[in-house]
């Protein structure tokens, strides 16, 4: 795993309480997959899923803000127990400005992972604002950090475990698997 070493930047995400992720490109490889009847087909990593519920179990609470709208992400989001779901949401910061509004989370205690340019204004706003090296350049140019593993390969994982060690949780829930 990655660490996140600049010391500003650890400090910004040892404070982090809501981890909010885009879908396609960071929970999925980024590819519209479609069956011959022309439904939509999604492939989600279990690594991601683990990383989500072990954010969650360290108190951190968890959101999906995507542009698209799937019922496939629905059910993904509910069995997670994902606790705040934006679908058909191209303003990103906008939606996650509502987000703060509704809860008690603010842009210094917010981590945003996202690929592409609908995401960018809501990876800058965020404390703790990250891409992926499959991401848009210019989205890596202005992102806080960048994982090492692509969208859809454990991306999201390794995001939420930057978050558990830069706060001091990570080999606490590690060992819980021992």
């Amino acid at each position: 795993m990655q660490r996140v070493t600049h010391p500003a930047l650890r400090q910004r995400a040892a404070g982090v309480t809501l981890a909010v992720f885009d879908v396609d490109g960071i929970m999925t490889d980024g590819g519209l997959h479609f069956l011959p009847d022309g439904k939509e087909v999604k492939m989600f990593n279990t690594l991601d899923g683990l990383g989500i519920k072990m954010l969650q179990k360290a108190g951190i609470e968890t959101a999906i803000i995507t542009g698209r709208k799937s019922t496939q992400v629905e059910l993904r989001a509910k069995s997670l127990g994902i606790t705040y779901l934006y679908q058909g949401r191209e303003d990103k910061l906008v939606a996650l400005e509502s987000l703060w509004q509704e809860t008690s989370h603010t842009a210094q205690t917010t981590a945003y992972i996202g690929d592409d340019l609908p995401d960018l204004s809501a990876i800058r706003a965020a404390a703790f604002g990250v891409t992926v090296p499959n991401g848009h350049h210019f989205v890596k140019d202005h992102a806080d950090w960048c994982t090492t593993r692509t969208g859809g390969f454990g991306a999201a994982r390794e995001f939420c475990e930057a978050i558990l060690e830069a706060q001091g949780k990570l080999d606490a829930l590690y060992e819980e698997f021992l």
